[in-house]
């Protein structure tokens, strides 16, 4: 499920579409890009609209990556809360940085609307959980420090969140009405299109293969064509593939998979989220829960159905759906799908500075937003020679050892936690 993303409902219901060939001759401009996801289609855009002659390069389809496999939630800032990241990046460059990544739903809000991107944009907020009475705690602690950096959420008692809810397995909620959801690969195939209307040349099934260094820039080789820039953006995040000449940034890998059911019917919907927002909750080993514009209810979680353990991860999701939504106990899926997270140790992103060029990676998880933001930032930072444009400070290098290691830290904790609501819900079914 991981590589095929034709299993994604995502790829099913995508009405946006955009023309690109295969690159097959030798061309030049001002600034190439590599990687058609959020930051790629996003960079590719901004530089186009500030007249830079640019070419973006995809390896597969545009939003073939993470981007297709999203869950669609358009949050404002990191996982992180706002003190957390002061104290990693210092207060000044924590406090700019929040207030940058606040304005991120609207920013991917705007452009939605100003190209016209058919993806199901719903801003009716979103909804981060208590999956247990320990998790208001942190919901609490969350609500503090985002109010004291004006941010406008709102805590949720229990009785208010099983409401929005529709579930009585939510123990509060923390209510941001500045985000909201999407059709995610929509996105990303939009972006690409409103790249390529102003100006940008898109080339799609054209994996770069090798990378030089030179006097004057870049070169860009691809299996059948080759791009010569004065300045480059590697933007492959969490799917980078070998490129000659070029040593990816090592990510921690983490897997993310969902299922979709069949569409709700009327009352199930008006119980169900009705008001639409997206959910995650509080858990170490996150899960989400959403509806699309055909009132499919989407759950997600942290784990790889391909793992030896995949069969626990598949057979959770039944459990986890019938566990917070009784009603839905028998409602069929139809589509079930898995993408791979690019984390970082801070769960922050990094830029690297590689010299007339950046690659910009590590989203840990909130791709759409801040990948959107950065794409935007890198461009200008770049064609105004102002690296004090970034939303963070440049990195010269990124080592991170031991990163699969860390992945299977992660795999592990995911596969534990679903093997004991396995068990528990075993026992559960015996007691009846």
């Amino acid at each position: 499920m991981t590589g095929d993303l034709s299993h994604s409902l995502w790829h099913k219901t995508c009405r946006e579409d955009v023309v690109a060939s295969n690159l097959v001759d030798h061309v030049t401009a001002d600034l190439v890009v590599i990687g058609g996801g959020y930051t790629g289609c996003s960079a590719a855009l901004r530089a186009a609209q500030l007249g830079t002659d640019v070419c973006l390069l995809e390896a597969d389809t545009f939003g073939s990556g993470g981007s297709g496999r999203n869950v669609g939630l358009v949050n404002a800032g990191l996982w992180l809360p706002p003190e957390k990241i002061g104290a990693l990046l210092g207060n000044t460059a924590g406090a700019r940085l929040s207030r940058l990544l606040a304005k991120a739903p609207a920013v991917v809000f705007d452009l939605i609307k100003t190209y016209q991107i058919d993806c199901e944009a719903t801003q009716n907020g979103t909804l981060h959980c208590a999956h247990a009475r320990s998790g208001l705690k942190d919901l609490q602690n969350r609500h503090r420090q985002l109010n004291a950096i004006g941010a406008p959420v709102t805590l949720l008692s229990r009785d208010e969140a099983v409401a929005r809810v529709g579930s009585d397995a939510v123990h509060g909620g923390l209510f941001d009405p500045r985000a909201g959801t999407i059709q995610p690969l929509a996105y990303a195939v939009g972006l690409a299109r409103a790249a390529a209307s102003q100006g940008a040349r898109l080339y799609a099934k054209s994996p770069a293969v090798k990378l030089s260094r030179e006097t004057d820039g870049w070169l860009v080789s691809t299996p059948d064509g080759s791009v010569r820039a004065r300045q480059l953006i590697m933007a492959t995040n969490a799917y980078p593939l070998p490129i000659s000449g070029y040593p990816a940034p090592t990510t921690i890998p983490v897997s993310y998979f969902q299922a979709a059911t069949e569409p709700l019917h009327d009352d199930l919907a008006a119980k169900i989220l009705p008001k639409e927002e997206g959910c995650w909750d509080t858990g170490l080993i996150m899960s989400s829960w959403r509806r699309d514009r055909a009132g499919r209810l989407i759950v997600g979680g942290m784990g790889t159905p391909s793992h030896i353990a995949g069969e626990i991860h598949t057979n959770w999701l039944r459990r986890k759906l019938t566990s917070m939504f009784p009603s839905l106990s028998n409602h069929p899926f139809e589509a079930q799908w898995a993408g791979k997270i690019a984390m970082t140790t801070e769960h922050i992103p990094k830029i690297l500075d590689l010299g007339q060029g950046y690659a910009c990676f590590g989203y840990s998880g909130r791709g759409i937003g801040p990948g959107t933001l950065f794409g935007q930032h890198m461009a200008e930072a770049l064609i105004s020679n102002d690296p004090s444009v970034l939303p963070v400070s440049v990195t010269k290098q990124h080592n991170l050892p031991f990163a699969g290691l860390r992945g299977a830290y992660y795999e592990t904790g995911a596969t534990l936690v679903h093997l004991l609501a396995q068990r528990t819900g075993q026992k559960s079914a015996i007691a009846d």
